[in-house]
């Protein structure tokens, strides 16, 4: 299973950014996922969430990007998308798309290569 990330770039504060994600492999459809989600990581500090979509389930926001980012998934396209807007200084970071599948007790997470957001003051 493959998860190729794009979309990331330099942009003003108050701009946005759309990252995508697609997933490729042996999988079936982007339902085989139990969960898809966007991480982001600054150096020296641990990787958190940013957004995340459980399967046939409700979208989950870190309370710092609530109203401004939306995730979404396409499952015609196996891809997995976050719009990034209102975008700010601190929304700089290595962006990460992440995707857990298989069974539960089983389950494990596949990463993405990741995609860089400076946002600029």
């Amino acid at each position: 299973v493959q998860l190729q990330a794009s979309g990331g770039g330099f942009v003003q504060a108050g701009g946005s950014v759309r990252l995508s994600c697609v997933a490729s492999g042996t999988i079936s459809s982007l339902n085989s996922f139990n969960v898809m989600g966007w991480y982001r990581q600054t150096p020296g500090k641990l990787r958190e969430l940013v957004a995340k979509i459980p399967r046939g389930g409700s979208p989950i926001y870190a309370d710092s990007v609530k109203g401004r980012f939306t995730i979404s998934r396409d499952s015609a396209k196996n891809a997995v998308y976050l719009q990034m807007n209102s975008l700010k200084p601190e929304d700089t970071a290595l962006y990460y798309c992440n995707g857990n599948l298989g069974p539960l007790g089983m389950a494990r997470d596949y990463w993405g290569q990741g995609t860089q957001v400076t946002v600029s003051s």
